[in-house]
């Protein structure tokens, strides 16, 4: 017992380590909102220079630490008046970028001035053991608790009772307004950044002694950083000082008592199950209302011009066939690796998941194959192709808690997995056949393709295996996979809303994903002859998915752009050629120009390479005919939608009729009573009206009967058939279809694929047969009388997020219809429009149930609109009904005219102001 609580004791300091990390996060964060994968390099810069100044310089210790800590206050500084002031408003995915650039940039100066040789470094905290509780204990690590501990809570005090602390949280909460009452939200992100950098730099020095001094050792500490951050929501200072000596302590212990060599690893795990056990609880299978993407990088469109493909297969076979061996390598070395980042032109450019272990998932394929054919003689062909299978079940295990949350926690989550791969398998001996690695030969029916032996045929097993897997990413694209992930992408509530399975997209695109990382961290690996599985370390995920990205992550032919920075590719070769050894500053060059990608355009290169070639195809009839330029798929809809105006004479089939009827329902936010035992029936062929004054519980109303809110009682029935526990997918499906009151459009997609997205058929087998040959959806009678009924017809080949917001407003309701649901909710589908338009719509509202047959439920707060369209009306105020029944009784109900005016006012004045 006194032995375990001596190791117990020991994890004290090493906790201690993860808190002075982890709190420089948090400041970070809150200041800024970003999440800095560069913190671990921010830390390493300095405890260089520290190093340099007090043991090759000798200056005294304490004026080598000041001068460290003033460097890195002047970084962060930097940080954020040079990059991510810049990208306020750019998204989430483009700031998580530019940190990458920086962990890349900064990493790369520190190699370059340093070099990567591991040093020994002297502790300036006392070496000397004392007792405590009858057991020996290293002073160094309590004093290192004790700095943490006293830290921990001076910055809570700063940030709870102090001024710049309020501000903080003011700027936290919304930037604008923040600045609308006087605060500055640069002064008061500068200020954190150059704090939260400030604690990395601490951290990194003090760790230094214990850890030795080397260029990666702060970077391997961030995935506990990161679990101490996320238990605290990047909020609180006490949480994240007990979560993280609560990690170090159970790390030690597991250390401790784990003996086995094949569980070697298994204690550094504790992190990334922190964070899964976190993410799990927390996280959300629908994003809350509040939950809005910004801008994402642009996609491409799928398309495959078979002249443009022959002419590059062409090319690039001429390039292998006329170039030195050591170009050839590297053209060999390339296109490996672009075809292992077509993995995040799946995951991230098309279903916008951002996930950082896919070149752990790389390795496992590897692994898997190159212990089959090294260790149990299976043959090259089959070997690759299991470990290629046996990676999509991880792949898909992956997904899992991509079903419960999004955006940077996703990160965190996906860069535990990886660095649990590498930290379990890939650095242990054991599993990857000794500290020489894995021996596979490359030999296909006596035809030896080794990189080293025969590039010429290495680089020709690599482009053909581009071209394959290029081609099924095409197609998934163009098909109706395709338009499912841009939805979920784009928007999952809308996607939900329309039937779209949110969950079986991300686990094809993660099962896809990881197919793809399988097969190219094969060829990557497997081309040297032996296997070095050390290098699918975890971060090497993160800067690979900064390459493609720089490469344009939601184009085809980002990877190839990308993968120049990657080991051996054609980039280090070039640089060699211009400038001998310019090659050893590749990363930095990489680093450099994914931060300039993403200040000028952050589309990728690839983007602006496709507006030249469109303003050249566009200027040049035969440069056009050459590149295979084509007129566009919607122009030929629109043809198409008139030829069916005339044939179809104005047949729409009406939609299957039914009955929604809600009874006691009662909708709850924690002890916020939203919605409280409210009634209706929503009949087909008739409008209903929904009315009550801004917070009186409509929109809550409707998210509970669609399935986006929990009821806390009552019940929502369809035909008589209870449906409160069912799932929102399923209740669309069912027939209950919604706009969305801020509208939700996938604005990634032309008019004509929103609605394309809401009546697209949802059987599986697209998920498979889309890999080989895309699904095509045509214009039918059904979809054409939307078009026309809605006058979309001249917009069909228009961006969503180009229209007029008028015109945005009827695509949203126009996409609604386009699934034919038999109850339609709509949630101010008039806000925003025109006199003119609102009589339009009315006519049309009240077209949709006379004609189509559908239940419509209205809410809108335009009481004309309401009265020339509803047949009856529910009001609601403060979440209770307060009068229903025809216009006609409802605007002369004193409780309407009371909710609505604040008192007990004449009916004469409430027709004018209801």
């Amino acid at each position: 017992m006194s032995e375990a609580l001596r190791v117990a004791i020991l994890g004290l300091g090493l906790g201690a380590m993860y808190t002075l990390a982890a709190q420089g996060l948090v400041l970070i964060y809150r200041g800024s909102g970003v999440m800095n994968f560069a913190q671990g390099a921010v830390g390493i810069c300095a405890a260089y220079l520290w190093y340099e100044l007090y043991q090759s310089l000798g200056w005294p210790y304490l004026g080598a630490l000041a001068a460290a800590l003033v460097a890195a206050l002047a970084i962060g500084v930097l940080i954020h008046l040079l990059l991510m002031r810049p990208l306020r408003r750019a998204s989430p995915l483009a700031r998580t970028m530019a940190t990458v650039g920086l962990l890349l940039t900064l990493q790369s100066l520190v190699v370059i001035h340093y070099g990567t040789e591991t040093l020994a470094v002297p502790s300036g905290l006392p070496t000397s053991v004392m007792m405590f509780l009858g057991l020996p204990l290293p002073e160094n690590q309590l004093i290192l608790l004790g700095m943490a501990a006293v830290l921990s809570a001076g910055l809570w005090g700063v940030y709870r009772f102090t001024p710049f602390g309020r501000a903080t949280s003011a700027v936290a909460e919304n930037q604008d307004t923040a600045a609308a009452l006087g605060l500055s939200p640069d002064l008061v992100a500068s200020v954190n950044w150059a704090l939260g950098s400030g604690l990395a730099a601490l951290a990194a020095i003090l760790v230094a002694p214990i850890l030795s001094l080397q260029v990666s050792s702060m970077t391997s500490l961030m995935l506990a950083c990161l679990a101490g951050a996320l238990v605290a929501k990047f909020r609180s200072f006490g949480i994240v000082l007990l979560a993280s000596v609560g990690m170090g302590v159970v790390q030690t212990l597991l250390i401790w008592r784990i003996t086995s060599p094949q569980l070697g690893g298994l204690s550094a795990t504790v992190p990334f199950l922190v964070i899964i056990v976190v993410l799990a609880v927390r996280g959300q299978a629908i994003p809350l209302r509040d939950f809005l993407l910004e801008r994402l990088p642009a996609v491409g469109s799928g398309r495959v011009s078979p002249l443009r493909v022959v002419l590059g297969i062409a090319v690039a076979i001429g390039l292998i066939a006329l170039l030195s061996p050591a170009w050839v390598d590297a053209l060999g070395s390339t296109y490996a690796f672009a075809v292992f980042m077509l993995t995040f032109v799946v995951l991230i450019g098309y279903t916008g998941q951002i996930s950082f272990a896919q070149w752990g998932l790389a390795g496992f394929g590897a692994w898997v194959a190159g212990r089959l054919i090294a260790g149990h003689g299976v043959p090259l062909v089959l070997g690759i192709l299991i470990g290629i299978l046996a990676t999509v079940p991880v792949g898909v295990a992956l997904a899992l808690p991509a079903l419960r949350t999004r955006g940077i926690n996703l990160a965190i989550a996906t860069l535990g997995l990886g660095t649990a791969l590498e930290l379990l398998i890939f650095d242990n001996p054991v599993y990857t056949g000794g500290f020489n690695g894995t021996t596979v030969t490359l030999q296909i029916f006596g035809w030896n393709f080794s990189e080293a032996e025969h590039p010429g045929r290495y680089a020709l097993v690599t482009l053909g295996c581009f071209v394959v897997v290029a081609l099924v990413v095409a197609n998934v694209r163009r098909g109706l996979i395709g338009r499912r992930m841009l939805a979920v992408r784009t928007n999952e509530r809308a996607a939900t809303a329309l039937g779209i399975g949110v969950r079986s997209v991300k686990l094809h695109s993660f099962g896809l994903a990881a197919a793809i990382a399988a097969l190219g961290g094969i060829l990557v690996s497997f081309g040297a002859g032996t296997v070095d599985y050390t290098q699918f370390s975890g971060f090497a995920s993160v800067q690979y998915a900064g390459f493609a990205f720089f490469g344009g992550i939601g184009f085809i032919l980002g990877p190839i752009q990308g993968a120049i920075f990657a080991p051996g590719s054609v980039g280090g070769q070039l640089a060699d050629t211009i400038v001998p050894g310019l090659d050893t500053y590749l990363g930095l060059i990489g680093g450099l120009a994914l931060l300039l990608v993403i200040l000028l355009n952050q589309d990728g290169v690839v983007a602006q390479l496709d507006i030249q070639v469109r303003w050249l195809t566009d200027h040049l009839k035969f440069g056009g005919r050459l590149l295979g330029r084509r007129e566009s798929a919607p122009s030929t809809a629109v043809a198409q939608a008139d030829a069916l105006a005339l044939d179809s004479k104005g047949s729409r089939g009406e939609v299957v009729r039914r009955i929604l009827e809600v009874r006691d329902l009662t909708v709850r936010y924690g002890s916020v009573v939203a919605v409280e035992n409210v009634s209706l029936t929503v009949r087909h062929g008739m409008v209903t009206g929904l009315i009550g004054p801004n917070g009186a519980g409509k929109t809550s109303l409707l998210d509970a009967i669609t399935g986006f809110t929990p009821l806390a009682g009552g019940s929502v029935s369809l035909d008589g058939k209870e449906i409160s526990r069912v799932s929102a997918v399923r209740r669309s499906r069912d027939g209950i279809g919604r706009s969305f009151q801020s509208l939700e459009l996938f604005e990634d997609m032309t008019v004509l694929e929103n609605i394309y997205a809401a009546s697209d058929s949802r059987h599986w087998r697209y998920y498979l047969t889309d890999l080989l040959w895309p699904s095509r959806t045509r214009l039918g009678v059904e979809l054409s009388a939307v078009v026309r009924e809605f006058r979309l017809e001249q917009d069909l080949d228009t961006p969503a997020k180009s229209l007029s917001y008028g015109r945005r407003r009827l695509l949203a309701i126009a996409r609604a219809v386009a699934a034919r649901p038999s109850i339609l909710l709509l949630d101010e589908p008039a806000a925003g429009l025109s006199e003119g338009e609102m009589r339009e719509l009315s006519v049309v509202v009240r077209r949709l149930a006379a004609e189509w047959g559908m239940a419509v439920l209205l809410i809108e707060h335009d009481i004309d609109f309401v009265f020339a369209t509803c047949d009856t009306l529910e009001v609601i105020d403060f979440g209770r009904t307060i009068s229903s029944g025809p216009p006609s009784v409802v605007r002369n109900d004193r409780a309407v005219i009371a909710a609505y005016l604040g008192g007990d006012s004449g009916s004469t004045v409430a027709r004018g102001v209801v």
